[in-house]
């Protein structure tokens, strides 16, 4: 997928054989700067689904599901792109939860619900693994379905996607063809070289996934394989329109089953 985006989608985060001779690949139409539109982004329309009550935090909607401790203290999880998350009821209308990485924080995370437990805000503060540079993320969320139970802190419940707002820095991803070769690179450090050739790659700097498989669907179509451990995380299909001046990526997230679009304008 383009990395433009991938750092919400995380909160959330998150590109074959070659039909045609090297020479047409250096005037690749993916070649150049791309900044995503985030007014343009298309969220899933499965809600998350997450609780905090009887001191415990759970996630149904993630895959896989967690439920730990809400005490304030590392708990490990597992088949996550972290090994421990921490979950803290701030007061009865949001929560703060940190997640971690071989001891070093990926992010830093509230949410907290409206007055009217209608409408939820999630902020959160990445740290990327190879840059120094946060990348910030601010979510709105509206409730579907019933209020909480009794008792549960008023983030808890059934939510979807509003809205989604990211630093500059996160959204700017940049390509470069060279032969049969597609590099990518992002102003937080990460970045791939990988063949159009359908076999994987490394991928540095990424939490999520750490190795890249890309395939030419056409002239101006390739579609990403993003694994991580060589387990399939997701798979972005990206299409540069016929001007060349915008991409649009439609990414699917084979773990949670759920779809999102995200379109970016060349610079």
């Amino acid at each position: 997928m383009n990395k433009i985006g991938r750092f919400a989608a995380y909160a959330l985060f998150l590109m074959p054989v070659l039909w045609s001779p090297a020479s047409s690949l250096a005037q690749s139409p993916f070649d150049g700067t791309w900044r995503t539109d985030m007014d343009q982004y298309k969220p899933p329309a499965k809600p998350s689904v997450f609780s905090l009550n009887n001191g415990m935090y759970s996630c149904s909607s993630c895959s896989p599901k967690i439920e730990v401790k809400a005490d304030g203290q590392d708990q490990p999880v597992t088949g996550q792109s972290y090994d421990t998350i921490s979950v803290r009821e701030v007061d009865p209308k949001s929560i703060a939860l940190t997640t971690k990485k071989g001891g070093k924080t990926i992010s830093d995370q509230t949410r907290t619900v409206s007055d009217d437990g209608n409408t939820l805000t999630l902020k959160n503060t990445l740290h990327p693994e190879n840059s120094d540079q946060e990348v910030t993320v601010e979510v709105t969320y509206t409730r579907v379905g019933g209020k909480p139970a009794r008792g549960a802190n008023g983030i808890s419940g059934s939510w979807r996607v509003n809205k989604v707002k990211e630093s500059e820095n996160g959204r700017t991803t940049t390509y470069t063809s060279n032969g049969d070769e597609l590099s990518m690179s992002t102003a937080t450090g990460e970045s791939y070289t990988a063949k159009l050739d359908g076999n994987d790659y490394p991928v540095k700097g990424n939490y999520s996934f750490n190795s890249v498989s890309l395939k030419r669907i056409n002239e101006c179509t390739i579609e990403e394989t993003d694994k991580r451990d060589g387990k399939v995380i997701g798979v972005a299909k990206m299409i540069v329109a016929p001007d060349g001046k915008k991409m649009t990526t439609i990414y699917t997230n084979k773990l949670t089953g759920t779809t999102s679009t995200y379109v970016a304008e060349k610079q």
